[in-house]
């Protein structure tokens, strides 16, 4: 927002989450019910875990997380919305970019932008 990173918090999708202490910080291992979209940690990876092959959206994922996500906003953050999707500008609507495995989703509102940023996965995601 406006050139600063903001989290995506650990446990978007998951009812009753116990944390965990860890050295990168709390960890969400378990809940009364998971979302086939959900977040364990406050790292921005969105886990897609489902019982059926399908292609989830972002938008889909803040619909479960409560947060608006539009063209003028992302959750509180209002202002116009620069999309990017594994290093490059999107330019459709945000609500529609996919969540493919180890895909990199960067939102910006307002200015300044920011560049892409890569992230490394942790080992076994």
């Amino acid at each position: 927002m406006n050139g600063v990173a903001q989290e995506v918090p650990a446990a978007v999708g998951i009812a009753d989450p116990p944390a965990q202490p860890t050295p990168e910080g709390p960890f969400i291992g378990a809940g009364s019910c998971f979302y086939w979209l959900h977040t364990h940690a406050a790292d921005g990876i969105i886990h897609v875990e489902s019982p059926i092959t399908t292609t989830y959206h972002l938008g889909q994922f803040f619909d479960i997380w409560g947060e608006s996500l539009g063209a003028d906003n992302v959750g509180p953050a209002k202002g116009p919305v620069t999309a990017f999707y594994d290093g490059q500008q999107w330019t459709g609507d945000p609500r529609n970019i996919p969540l493919n495995a180890h895909s990199q989703i960067q939102l910006d509102v307002g200015s300044p932008l920011v560049a892409p940023e890569s992230i490394r996965f942790p080992n076994g995601l």
